[in-house]
């Protein structure tokens, strides 16, 4: 009898034992590095997709898109976020590009800045040095130094904003660079001179952000084509190397629960 019982106990303890390991040997942990553009978007599909399957975690680390690059291509990430295309050279790496969404590029000022509009030519003026005051600018309205705000070299929102206002290589001595679109975007609530430049989706009431050609910046505008600041965001990986579990997120992305998320604040590609 005790026999039976001893051997009972076993069991159920080997049972749990066995539950337990498989409830590990169940879970999977994605890592995703690099653009702080795309972070806020993958957080939110990251956080959706972990409640509807447990087992799955999405590690994100927001480093910049170069970073992410390169991470994704090194095999240090299983997926590299960018939001910008890639050039010649790390397209020649064996990367798979997935397109998740469409992004506007908001030009920000302080909120007590009277400037509402800007022209391509006018942001391209005032970030290669052209322009140095808000005078010429705001037509008597304000008047001071200004305060001109940038992203890191790297950064992803930096190459596609230079590339669509073209001015690639030729930003004004003396800009202030900030790693990430949180710090441009404190640096502009806090300092009524300065004009900075962040993903649209990150907007909010801290800061103002300008028309561009008399065009609100709006998904509607994206979409429509009539706002030109715009730009892909991307995840980079090796299709030989992800792990199933990648494989179905990045489905449910792109699916119908994904793309719900993604036009929140961003531009669905379906």
């Amino acid at each position: 009898m005790k026999q039976s019982i001893f051997l009972a106990v076993m069991g159920l303890a080997l049972t749990v034992v066995a539950f337990a390991r498989g409830k590990t040997d169940s879970s999977y942990t994605i890592e995703a590095a690099g653009s702080t553009s795309v972070t806020p978007l993958m957080e939110l599909l990251a956080a959706d997709y972990s409640a509807l399957n447990p087992a799955v975690k999405v590690n994100i680390n927001g480093t910049g898109s170069s970073d992410g690059i390169k991470a994704a291509a090194a095999g240090t990430s299983e997926l590299g976020m960018s939001s910008r295309e890639l050039s010649a050279s790390e397209k020649g790496q064996g990367l798979t590009e997935l397109v998740i969404a469409i992004d506007g590029i908001a030009v920000i000022v302080n909120k007590n800045n009277p400037i509402g509009n800007l022209t391509l030519e006018q942001i391209r003026d005032i970030y290669t040095g052209a322009i140095t005051d808000w005078a010429p600018l705001s037509g008597g309205a304000k008047s001071g130094a200004l305060a001109v705000v940038s992203r890191e070299p790297g950064s992803g929102t930096r190459a596609a904003f230079e590339e669509i206002v073209q001015f690639q290589d030729r930003m004004r001595a003396g800009a202030t660079e900030f790693d990430g679109t949180g710090a441009v975007k404190a640096e502009v609530s806090r300092n009524v001179d300065a004009i900075g430049y962040i993903s649209l989706g990150s907007v909010d009431t801290s800061v103002k952000a300008l028309s561009i050609e008399g065009i609100s910046p709006s998904t509607d505008a994206v979409v429509n084509g009539t706002y030109k600041i715009a730009r892909p965001f991307i995840l980079l990986f090796k299709e030989q190397s992800i792990a199933q579990e990648t494989k179905d997120f990045l489905d449910w992305i792109l699916s119908d629960g994904g793309q719900t998320i993604v036009k929140k604040s961003w531009i669905s590609v379906r």
